[in-house]
């Protein structure tokens, strides 16, 4: 059989989204920007799906611009609302954050800014008490994720807003929910954030399409210029079939899907736990954090060996970023909890999606048993 446990990295489309998508092909060509009915009306049901996203994350009176993905939403953010400063500020951002992110550090400095790393708790949530001690006048924005993509670690939104509340008012918090959106809730009108990311492709709707939230007086300016779509923020034509598809993959999700798949992880983690009494979890405990994604050092067999030979039986899953995962370097974000280079080489991330079964749970449990007790013989001491 087939396990595939890597939907951190993607997931596969769902049923609804590519029957819409066979439709749009037939019927809902058109470009939303023209004046014919046809047109208007594709434009009529993009509208319908930024109120549909924007109600799911408690932010009703946000503007939502229609992106490529989690990445460009995440510059926009970060690199959009800087651009409106006249004066260099501080931007801090956490130490375990997805490249999308971490990679605009070097653009931010070239722009005169100060970027600094926040430390991260061996749990993988940032240190909040390192983080008071960061935040002061000089500090312009917060950048932090939802849900770690390779630990599943939930960051303390709450803690964290009442702490720029406290400390530095008028300072911006980002969010990068692209691994959060949908599966862990969030209410951004009421925690204060005034920006945040997420992408289709992560909870079975499109590749390619994605979306930032803004709060309503939050200053951005674009990265990318031309014809004046998306409130001029975001110029190109909309990729409609993804904006719809995503509009479908929202309405679709169900209240209880996460709770079922973090049931999976805990079957998950008890069954490779009963059968490799020496694996070790890295983040939180299966019961915490987000509900599909669990990470595991499977000491002392190497991840890429252990993937390999998942691979052979037919389940996938990854060691980590698959933004990263081509790289083969210890991972950024077990280093910067603590994680020592040896268990981070034998670190593996399962990642869980409504579609899992229990079947693909314990025919990877059993075929990972096997294969550790296998490969473990032949490391080299």
């Amino acid at each position: 059989m087939t396990a595939y446990l890597d939907n951190s990295a993607t997931t596969r489309p769902s049923t609804a989204v590519r029957e819409l998508i066979r439709e749009l092909s037939e019927s809902g060509w058109y470009n939303p920007s023209a004046l014919y009915k046809p047109s208007m009306e594709i434009q009529k049901r993009m509208e319908g799906v930024r109120k549909t996203c924007l109600k799911a994350a408690g932010a009703e009176e946000y503007r939502l611009i229609f992106t490529s993905g989690g990445t460009e939403s995440d510059n926009l953010a970060l690199l959009g609302h800087m651009k409106t400063r006249r004066t260099p500020g501080e931007v801090l951002i956490s130490s375990v954050e997805h490249p999308a992110v971490s990679a605009c550090a070097e653009e931010l400095r070239r722009m005169g800014h100060r970027v600094t790393e926040i430390p991260a708790c061996p749990d993988g949530t940032v240190d909040l008490e390192r983080l008071e001690k960061m935040m002061g006048k000089e500090t312009a924005m917060i950048s932090l994720m939802q849900v770690n993509n390779e630990t599943g670690a939930v960051e303390p939104l709450e803690a964290v807003s009442e702490l720029r509340r406290r400390l530095c008012p008028e300072a911006a918090i980002h969010v990068d929910g692209v691994q959060g959106f949908l599966r862990v809730p969030i209410r951004l009108k009421k925690l204060g954030i005034q920006s945040y990311a997420f992408s289709a492709h992560k909870i079975h709707g499109m590749k390619g399409t994605g979306a930032l939230m803004l709060a309503q007086r939050h200053p951005v300016k674009p990265l990318i210029f031309g014809g004046g779509q998306e409130g001029n923020l975001r110029s190109g034509t909309e990729n409609t079939f993804g904006i719809l598809a995503l509009g479908k993959a929202v309405e679709d999700w169900r209240e209880g899907d996460s709770e079922r798949i973090r049931e999976l992880k805990i079957r998950l983690w008890e069954k490779l736990k009963k059968q490799i009494p020496d694996a070790q979890v890295n983040g939180p405990a299966p019961a915490e954090g987000a509900p599909h994604i669990l990470n595991v050092a499977l000491e002392p067999v190497r991840s890429q060996t252990m993937l390999f030979a998942l691979e052979g039986d037919g389940i996938y899953v990854s060691a980590g970023s698959a933004c990263a995962s081509r790289k083969q370097k210890i991972s950024p974000v077990l280093k910067a909890m603590g994680v020592s280079p040896a268990r981070a080489d034998c670190s593996l991330r399962f990642s869980l999606s409504r579609e899992t079964t229990e079947e693909e749970i314990d025919y990877t449990a059993e075929r990972a048993a096997f294969h550790y007790g296998m490969l473990k013989k032949y490391v080299r001491r």
